[in-house]
């Protein structure tokens, strides 16, 4: 197999990028309002290849280990938030809130970048088949978002008024809103009552999940009445600010501290399923996923393995799918274009510059068959021609270099809240042609396909339901 340093060459046109930003800062008018970027035509590329199976095997476990790998340690890190969140629930103090905080950011690092084998009809997501029915595709369960955080507690809303009649505050029989709605008791809170509420009566009636213990730890971070003005957590290096007296001295202290410890509870065990259908060795459900992928299923189970290339091009496809329509489009355009800072992803704890870096490290460890900085073995974009990667790299070191700048503001000057407002018109046009790299990025899956003898269209890699603008 032909293979490139294409770590090297982002590298090095991260130099060539890093000098040019210092040469054109592009900024946008206030009368001009960025657009997504529109796919003008539909590219296709005629497959052809002279790669083994062996080849593309190689590769297929390249993306399993590095599957595993990041799975257990979003485990590992998941176990560990249950733990600090055990020990402020027993002992509420600063100290112990902040602790938990802390681990539910670590904890996001991780997690980060599994979202990359997200939307490939993984054991993460899948929607039909058997890998739906054996792994109950939980990415609902545990990463649902914006939620609509007043379902769960009380929020200021845009009257600065106190709302009420949430889960927190309600006995007996709760009723979310939405369609096609179904009461659940909730006089005692647990893991089995929250899933039974998440999703209930619409897609952002979260009640599980990251999202939701962030809520809880971090409370309310936005003005409904005036984003601008923003009288509930003022300043740009401000996120929410939950009272500790909400877990003590409070009427619903003890409610707010059972929630937090059914959902951290729920969290472990949704992603510990997903975790296990990437371990190495099949015993039961568990490993019955990675060995289908790499067709090392026998005998009985010898039906559930998935075709080579029926497995190439679901993944390639939710990497495209994943980098241009998930994250450039609904995480970034939604946010920056609207503005809004509920569609931003973490938009309690002010945490959006991470979880965008780590979504972006998760597609590039894929593409480079690399986890943690570490080469794990044969990578997608190992057989491409020297041309093709140097492109990617170019385009990577770009995504790159903006990115480090979102993170460099988040940290000294302002988080993202701050950077997508009108007024702050050079942070505004980073993000704005971030996302039109991320577009740009999705699009080369096309032709990584290729490489591998599957053929893509721009449409493939496009979610026919993303968000317009």
């Amino acid at each position: 197999m032909k293979k490139t340093m294409l770590s090297t060459m982002i590298a090095g046109a991260l130099l060539v990028s890093a000098c040019n930003s210092e040469v054109e800062k592009p900024v946008v008018p206030q009368t001009e309002t960025p657009t997504v970027e529109a796919v003008a035509k539909t590219e296709v590329v005629t497959a052809t290849t002279g790669l083994s199976n062996d080849d593309k095997l190689a590769t297929l476990s390249t993306y399993a280990n590095i599957a595993s790998a990041n799975y257990s340690d979003a485990v590992k890190d998941a176990k560990t938030l249950q733990t600090a969140i055990s020990a402020f629930v027993t002992e509420p103090t600063e100290a112990t809130l902040q602790a938990a905080k802390d681990a539910w950011l670590v904890s996001r690092e991780s997690y980060g970048t599994t979202e990359i084998f997200r939307l490939s009809n993984g054991p993460i997501d899948a929607e039909d088949g058997w890998v739906a029915e054996t792994y109950g595709g939980v990415e609902g369960e545990l990463n649902s978002w914006p939620l609509d955080e007043n379902m769960i507690d009380y929020t200021t809303n845009a009257n600065n008024e106190r709302t009420s009649g949430n889960i927190i505050d309600t006995e007996g029989l709760f009723t979310p809103g939405g369609e096609d709605v179904t009461a659940v008791d909730v006089t005692t809170l647990t893991p089995e009552v929250l899933g039974a509420l998440n999703t209930n009566g619409g897609d952002a009636n979260v009640a599980a999940g990251y999202h939701a213990i962030e809520f809880m730890l971090w409370g309310q971070d936005q003005d409904y009445n005036n984003m601008i003005e923003d009288t509930i957590s003022n300043g740009a290096m401000t996120a929410g600010q939950r009272p500790l007296t909400d877990f003590t001295a409070d009427k619903l202290a003890e409610r707010r501290l059972t929630y937090l410890n059914a959902v951290a509870e729920k969290m472990v065990d949704d992603l510990s399923v997903v975790a296990s259908a990437w371990e190495d060795k099949v015993s039961g459900d568990k490993g019955l996923y990675r060995a289908a992928l790499l067709e090392q299923l026998t005998g009985d189970q010898a039906s559930k393995n998935i075709e080579l290339s029926t497995a190439l091009k679901q993944i390639f496809a939710g990497v495209g799918v994943f980098s241009k329509s998930e994250l450039a489009n609904e995480r970034i355009a939604v946010a920056v274009l609207t503005p809004s800072e509920e569609d931003e992803h973490s938009c309690f704890s002010d945490n959006t510059h991470r979880d965008i870096a780590l979504n972006y490290q998760g597609i590039k460890n894929v593409l480079l068959g690399e986890y943690k900085g570490e080469k794990v073995g044969p990578a997608f974009i190992d057989n491409l021609s020297t041309e093709e990667q140097a492109e990617i790299a170019t385009l990577m070191a770009d995504i790159e270099t903006r990115i480090a700048t979102i993170n460099t503001l988040a940290t000294t000057t302002m988080h993202f809240d701050y950077q997508i407002r009108p007024e702050n018109e050079e942070s505004v046009q980073n993000i704005v042609t971030l996302k039109n790299q991320l577009r740009r990025l999705g699009d080369q899956m096309v032709t990584v396909s290729k490489a591998y003898g599957i053929s893509l269209t721009t449409n493939d890699v496009t979610d026919a339901e993303e968000t317009q603008l």
